[in-house]
C-alpha cells in the first residue's frame, strides 16, 4: 500500500467500515496484538475492521502526546513498514489519516533549547494544500510559548514546534482545491482552522471563532496531540486558511506579514485610517515598524513615539512624518487632543493615560502590545473626550489576504534579518534584548542539512 495513493477513511460504529471519499473499500493491513491500542473497544473495532497481516507499532509521538490537553487518550498513531497512519475517535466514529515525516525544530521543555527533530504531518486530503516552507518569521509569541510564559492562558504542550509566519511553495493540492496548484507561492498565518459555522466565522472574523485551531500548540483534530508550526520543512493546511502571496514580494520579508503585518493592518482598517488622518505609533519594534509602513501607505500623517532618540532616523526612513520622544513632556503636550488613532505596540509597562490625552474627540487608542501587568488608566481621560481604548488581535482570513494584496500593491515587507534555523536559540536571546531590526526570518533551506 502506497501511503501517497490512499485517502483518509471514516469508520463508524463498532466494527463497520464505510466508504471513503472516492468510494473505495480498501482496508488497512492490521494484525491484532502488534500495537498497544488505547482501549479494548478500539481494539475490538480494529479486529473486525481490518484484514491481516502487517505489523504496526505505536509511535513515540502518540505515546507522548496522544492525550492532548485533557490528558485523555484520543488518538493512536501507528507506524507501518512503508508509511504511517493516525487513528482518532470522534464521538462514535473512527477516522484514519495517513501521514509522512517532516524535519523540524522543537523545544522539549520550557528550559530546553530548540533542537532538530522529526514530526508527523498528515497527507493532504482533497481539501488540503501541502506546502514546502521556504521562510518562517520569528514572532515574540514564539518565545513566550516555547518558554511556557502564557501558562495561565495557553499552557504549552511539549514537544513544541513554534512558527506562524509561514511562506512557501505548494507541492501538492487536493482534488477539491481551486485556488492553488503545485509551484504556487502560498502563506499560512496564525490559524489553520475554525469551526466555520459560528457567527464570527460567517462574518469573516475567524480570529474570534470560539473553536479555532491555531497553527501550533493547539489541539490537532486530525492527528491528535497538538498542532506543529512553521519551524519545519513543510506543512499541510486546509485550503480555506492558505493565502496567496504577491509574486513581487521578497519572501523572507513577507513571512512576518502573516502575524506582525496583519496585527497592525487590521485595527487600522477597523478604525478607518485613511488620507488626512493623524496617526500615532507607540514603539518602534517588530509591530511598530509595520504600523508605520501601513499608516504611511494609507495616506495618514504618521507620528512615532519612542523613548530612544537613536530611532528617529529609522522612523523617518520607514515613513514617519514626525518623531516624538515620549519622555519629553513639552513635545507630548504639543500634540494634545490631535490624534484620530493611536496604535500602541509596546509590551512593557508604560503610562497609557499620557497617550489617551493625545486623542481628539472620538479618537481611539488600540493596544496590540500585551504588557504583563495591568495598565493604570484614568477614566476621565476617556469620558471627557468620548475617547475609546480597545485591543486587537490578528485579522480574519479575507482581511489577511487583503493585507497581503495591499503589500503587493505598495511593495511593503517587514525589515528582516535572515538567519539559518541553527541560530534560532541565539535569535531568541537577541529578541529579549530587542537586538534586531526588526524581525528575524528563518531560511528553511538550512533545515536540509539536519
Amino acid at each position: 500500500m502506497n501511503r501517497h495513493q490512499t485517502r483518509p477513511k471514516l469508520l463508524t460504529g463498532m466494527g463497520r467500515r464505510t466508504k471513503d471519499a472516492d468510494n473505495s473499500h480498501e482496508s488497512v493491513p492490521w494484525r491484532s496484538g502488534d500495537a498497544n491500542l488505547h482501549n479494548a473497544a478500539l481494539d475490538a473495532t480494529f479486529r473486525s475492521c481490518f484484514s491481516p497481516p502487517a505489523a504496526l507499532r505505536l509511535c513515540a509521538s502518540c505515546r507522548d502526546s496522544s492525550g492532548g490537553r485533557s490528558g485523555e487518550p484520543q488518538v493512536g498513531v501507528f507506524r507501518m513498514h512503508n508509511g504511517a497512519f493516525c487513528i482518532s475517535r470522534r464521538s462514535r466514529s473512527i477516522y484514519i489519516t495517513y501521514m509522512y515525516n517532516a524535519k523540524a525544530y522543537s523545544a522539549a521543555s520550557a528550559t530546553s533549547p530548540l533542537t532538530s527533530t522529526t514530526i508527523s504531518r498528515r497527507d493532504p486530503t482533497e481539501q488540503d494544500v501541502q506546502i514546502e516552507i521556504l521562510y518562517c518569521g520569528i514572532c515574540h509569541s514564539d518565545l513566550h510559548q516555547v518558554r511556557n510564559e502564557w501558562s495561565g492562558v495557553m499552557p504549552t504542550v511539549y514537544p513544541c514546534v513554534p512558527g506562524h509566519e509561514i511562506v512557501g511553495r505548494v507541492t501538492k493540492a487536493g482534488s477539491a482545491v481551486a485556488k492553488f496548484k503545485p509551484g504556487d507561492l502560498a502563506a499560512v498565518g496564525c490559524m489553520v482552522d475554525s469551526d466555520g459555522t459560528c457567527p464570527e466565522c460567517q462574518a469573516g472574523l475567524e480570529q474570534f471563532c470560539p473553536n479555532p485551531t491555531f497553527t501550533y500548540n493547539f489541539p490537532d483534530k486530525h492527528l491528535g496531540g497538538v498542532t506543529y508550526g512553521g519551524y519545519s520543512d513543510g506543512i499541510v493546511v486546509d485550503q480555506r486558511f492558505v493565502l496567496q502571496v504577491p509574486a513581487n514580494l521578497q519572501l523572507a520579508g513577507a513571512a512576518p506579514l502573516l502575524c506582525a503585518g496583519i496585527t497592525t493592518y487590521s485595527p487600522m482598517r477597523h478604525w478607518h485610517v485613511t488620507k488626512d488622518k493623524k496617526v500615532g505609533i507607540v514603539g518602534l519594534g517588530g509591530l511598530g515598524h509595520m504600523g508605520v509602513k501601513f499608516a504611511h501607505a494609507l495616506g495618514a500623517h504618521v507620528v512615532v513615539f519612542t523613548t530612544s532618540p537613536n530611532k528617529k532616523e529609522d522612523a523617518l526612513r520607514l515613513g514617519a512624518d514626525e518623531v516624538v520622544l515620549s519622555r519629553n513632556a513639552d513635545e507630548m503636550q504639543k500634540h494634545a487632543g490631535s490624534f484620530d488613532f493611536i496604535l500602541d505596540a509596546v509590551s512593557a509597562n508604560h503610562d497609557i493615560s499620557a497617550y489617551i490625552h493625545l486623542l481628539r474627540r472620538d479618537g481611539n487608542l488600540t493596544l496590540v502590545g500585551a504588557p504583563e501587568k495591568p495598565l493604570a488608566l484614568s477614566a476621565f481621560g476617556l469620558i471627557m473626550g468620548r475617547r475609546s481604548l480597545s485591543g486587537s488581535p490578528i485579522g480574519g482570513i479575507a482581511e489577511t489576504q487583503e493585507m497581503l494584496d495591499f503589500c503587493g500593491q505598495h511593495n511593503i515587507i517587514s525589515d528582516v534579518e535572515v538567519i539559518p534555523i541553527q541560530k534560532v536559540n541565539e535569535a531568541y536571546e537577541r529578541l529579549l534584548k530587542a537586538d534586531v531590526k526588526y524581525r528575524f526570518s528563518i531560511d528553511m533551506a538550512s533545515l536540509k542539512s539536519e
